[in-house]
């Protein structure tokens, strides 16, 4: 089986209080065994906005590498989210990062 890890590079309550009001965190990172994956973890709300904004100003949207979308960006929506994805296979799909300190992040699960 699988040993799945869930990491932020800051899991302080004002990191949490800003994700939550941002709509967004791309310093979540996912250790499935030796690969590890940074995730962009998006709101739909926070994903229209920059939809939308990036169109007016540049014409077109490119969407974050990585991208998951849930319901708020909070850390137990965030967790049970990378579960759900996890037991879908959904990791297996996307690019892993070939290096990081993995002492820098903190563990949250």
């Amino acid at each position: 089986m699988d040993k799945i890890n869930i990491y932020f590079l800051d899991n302080s309550e004002l990191a949490e209080y800003k994700a939550i009001n941002k709509g967004y965190r791309v310093d979540v990172y996912i250790k499935i065994n030796d690969r590890i994956y940074n995730v962009r973890v998006y709101t739909i709300i926070r994903l229209q906005q920059d939809f939308e904004s990036e169109m007016e100003n540049y014409g077109f949207y490119a969407a974050e590498p990585n991208l998951i979308l849930v319901k708020d960006s909070n850390r137990k929506e965030i967790i049970d989210t990378v579960k759900k994805l996890y037991e879908q296979k959904y990791f297996e799909g996307i690019k892993f990062i070939e290096y990081i300190d993995i002492n820098q992040l903190v563990k949250i699960l």
